[in-house]
């Protein structure tokens, strides 16, 4: 069985934990904003949750998955909205935020969590990274990997569950790709294989 080192794609996320680290560092701020965009299944979460072990400010960081905000298979502007709304334009003001986590169970809103303005806060999801959230960030992450290789790691983890409605996903991640060029706006591009 292969080492993590051996593994292309966790070597790439490594790497690029390590550089995020760094841009974080030199931001100087006690609450600095990261956005993590890219498609399903290019390693944004296990990026998000590396950045997290090696957070270099002090305090603990909050991180928030828009997969947690998206209000069904349909709703990738939504959850971006609601992110702005109710996590990245308080934060950016030095107030409280609050966000409802989406139960794709129930289809509905269920508990609230708070975002504390004095510290620094993650938000890594699809579609994240757009003109209105890019301003409110201090560093901002694109992502890239082949739409091959992610979907099968995504299918590899969410199998059934996601398997069916892959290609309604994935036509909105191209239309945020198209509309927004997301990767223009970051200030780091990570290349997974």
């Amino acid at each position: 069985m292969p080492s993590r080192s051996d593994d292309p794609v966790s070597a790439a996320l490594e790497q690029a934990a390590t550089l995020i680290e760094q841009d974080v560092r030199a931001v100087a701020a006690v609450n600095p904003v990261v956005l993590i965009d890219g498609g399903s299944g290019a390693g944004k979460s296990t990026l998000a949750s590396l950045l997290v072990r090696r957070w270099p400010v002090v305090g603990h960081v909050q991180l928030i998955a828009l997969d947690s905000l998206y209000p069904g298979w349909d709703g990738l502007d939504n959850g971006v909205e609601r992110a702005l709304e109710w996590i990245l334009r308080p934060h950016g003001r030095g107030y409280l935020g609050t966000w409802r986590r989406w139960d794709w169970e129930t289809q509905a809103e269920a508990e609230s969590h708070a975002v504390d303005p004095a510290l620094g806060v993650i938000v890594e999801g699809s579609g994240i990274l757009r003109a209105s959230t890019a301003g409110l960030a201090d560093v901002r992450i694109w992502v890239e990997s082949a739409e091959a290789s992610r979907k099968t790691r995504a299918l590899a983890r969410d199998g059934d569950t996601y398997r069916p409605h892959w290609d309604r996903w994935a036509a909105q991640e191209r239309l945020h790709r198209e509309r927004d060029y997301p990767r223009s706006l970051a200030t780091r591009v990570v290349e997974v294989p």
